[in-house]
């Protein structure tokens, strides 16, 4: 008798600044699934919508790769998800509510649906996100894009 196969879960974000509602969107997708693969969107993609991460990808996706919920993480080189669950034999897409009931998501619930790939919905992490903490840290602390880059690039050369 063969073992049945193992379901193969897939979410994809920026995780810029990592945080706790990245972290509970993890914990709960692994809790759906056997395997959890994260695509992690590579910096140019993120630049489609006019916005530069903090973090470059390199360690955004190291931070990923590193949480012990996250079986495999992957670049995210475009936003075609379905593909993406294809590719991967992912009969599961986790994603934050804040998508739900979107013209755009319910056109990919179909989809998906015709596929077998369930698209399952979690709770947005209330009051935070990165575009917040990166906003404090713009008010606080006088950051942009480049001093954060700055000062990241200072901290890499006095650790060596």
């Amino acid at each position: 008798m063969t073992p049945p196969p193992k379901v193969i879960g897939y979410t994809a974000g920026v995780y810029d600044l990592f945080h706790i509602g990245h972290l509970n969107l993890l914990k709960n997708a692994k809790g759906m699934c056997d395997y959890l693969v994260v695509g992690v969107t590579v910096d140019e993609l993120v630049a489609y919508k006019g916005k530069r991460p903090m973090i470059p990808f390199e360690d955004r996706i190291e931070i990923v790769r590193s949480c012990k919920y996250v079986d495999a993480a992957i670049p995210q080189y475009d936003m075609d998800k379905l593909t993406a669950c294809k590719k991967l034999g992912a009969t599961m897409l986790f994603v934050g509510d804040d998508w739900y009931g979107t013209d755009k998501w319910q056109e990919y619930e179909k989809a998906m649906s015709a596929e077998g790939i369930h698209i399952v919905y979690f709770p947005y992490t209330k009051g935070i996100s990165s575009t917040k903490i990166a906003r404090v840290l713009q008010q606080f602390r006088g950051w942009t894009d480049e001093s954060a880059q700055r000062a990241l690039h200072l901290n890499e050369t006095e650790n060596g």
